[in-house]
């Protein structure tokens, strides 16, 4: 039997059906289709099966595409459900676990997350009571604010990033990022955010137990606008869920997704994916919109 033949056969090495069904179409110019047929152990209507099946169009390629498409335009943050509400926005009815199929089909897989800086030095000031109580849900803008501080460590030195966000449709509605973390990082940030702040406004702001949250000049800043203080449970992340949970975000759409040349393209990067995720990093809780979408689509928007 010449060799050819006798590679289709069951040897040390069986072919799979698919290499076999290829095989035996590159060789029937060569040979009897009845020898090949007998040589690869494969019954005629098997052949035929594997023929109609991957001569066929895929009918989901179109859909692929899109889905590559708004995969590599987030930069490969999005996993299977938010791929699912932007294919929906642009007109694909598709649900998500085919999504999820063809986006294994097409080896796309969105990146994981971990860890946080630490802020607790002990009691250093006057630490505020739990108010918020992991109640995490509000009606309107400005109702809720938490607070963290996030810690970068790349090329031998460090950087702080320390946000805002209003717990009604989830934006960083203000930011500071510092070579250190001193108390003008915080104080600044809450600058920044006062200047969009209405007068009179019934606010909580929750952060946990961090020297900085406890040091006097930040909590007569709170006091001086009427707002309301609340700290999480000494050790406890879940306290203050929401703004843990976005560090987690930005750190594996951001820091473990990209390579850096240096500290400041990071820097610039990280500006850039605030920027991103207010405005554009759709949110399955807000809808399919993103924060600032969803503000400017409120029924009670204030700035």
């Amino acid at each position: 039997m010449p060799k050819k033949i006798e590679s289709l056969s069951s040897g040390t090495h069986c072919p799979r059906k698919q290499e076999r069904v290829a095989a035996i179409q590159e060789l029937r110019h060569e040979f009897k289709f009845s020898v090949l047929l007998k040589a690869s152990g494969m019954a005629k209507s098997t052949y035929h099966y594997y023929i109609q099946k991957f001569s066929l169009p895929d009918k989901y390629q179109e859909e692929k595409k899109m889905i590559c498409q708004i995969f590599h335009e987030n930069h490969g943050r999005y996993g299977y459900r938010r791929i699912t509400l932007g294919l929906n926005q642009r007109g694909y009815n598709l649900n998500h676990k085919t999504v999820l199929k063809l986006m294994n089909q097409c080896d796309l897989k969105c990146m994981v997350r971990r860890k946080k800086y630490n802020t607790y030095r002990g009691t250093v000031g006057k630490v505020a009571p739990n108010i918020l109580e992991r109640d995490f849900s509000t009606t309107a803008l400005n109702q809720k604010w938490v607070t963290d501080v996030s810690e970068f460590s790349l090329f031998g030195s460090k950087r702080y990033l320390s946000p805002i966000m209003d717990l009604y449709n989830r934006e960083i509605i203000s930011f500071t990022i510092t070579e250190s973390p001193n108390l003008s990082m915080v104080t600044d940030m809450l600058k920044k955010a006062f200047t969009l702040l209405p007068d009179d406004v019934d606010l909580i702001i929750h952060s946990d137990q961090g020297w900085h949250y406890q040091h006097p000049t930040y909590q007569q800043m709170l006091r001086k606008k009427g707002i309301v203080q609340s700290m999480s449970r000494k050790g406890n992340c879940l306290d203050n869920a929401v703004i843990e949970n976005f560090f987690g975000l930005l750190k594996s759409e951001l820091l473990y997704l990209r390579e850096f040349e240096n500290m400041e393209q990071f820097v610039h990067e990280l500006n850039e994916y605030i920027y991103y995720y207010n405005n554009y990093r759709i949110k399955t809780g807000l809808g399919g919109l993103s924060p600032i979408q969803f503000r400017t689509q409120s029924t009670n928007p204030i700035y």
